[in-house]
């Protein structure tokens, strides 16, 4: 799974059968700390999303087309959750913060 924020909506008025009736949406991946990686992908909406939305992803064939309900169809990504906050928790280093289990902040949401 992916963290990702949508970045527009894609309209195609000829697909596949499987996708009539779907919402697709154009998303861009992002690191835990918000920056993009690597460059933007289709995605079919299960939940609702929206532009902007901050929004949890799967990549995998199998994953993807039973998230949306559908049996065999031709979707590698799908949007399967909204998210509402992230919190990164240090991991175990060599210094004293980190070794006491001080965490990071949480990443604010985009704007």
């Amino acid at each position: 799974m992916l963290i990702g924020r949508v970045v527009g909506d894609i309209t195609a008025t000829q697909k596949h059968p499987a996708h009539e009736g779907r919402k697709l949406l154009l998303v861009q991946p992002l690191q835990l700390d918000g920056r993009d990686r690597g460059v933007p992908m289709v995605a079919v909406d299960s939940v609702g999303a929206g532009v902007g939305d901050r929004v949890l992803l799967v990549l995998e064939g199998y994953a993807a087309y039973t998230a949306v309900g559908l049996k065999h169809a031709p979707i590698d990504v799908a949007v399967i959750g909204i998210i509402d906050a992230v919190e990164l928790v240090a991991a175990p280093s060599n210094d004293a913060g980190a070794a006491a289990g001080t965490a990071r902040p949480p990443v604010a949401p985009p704007e």
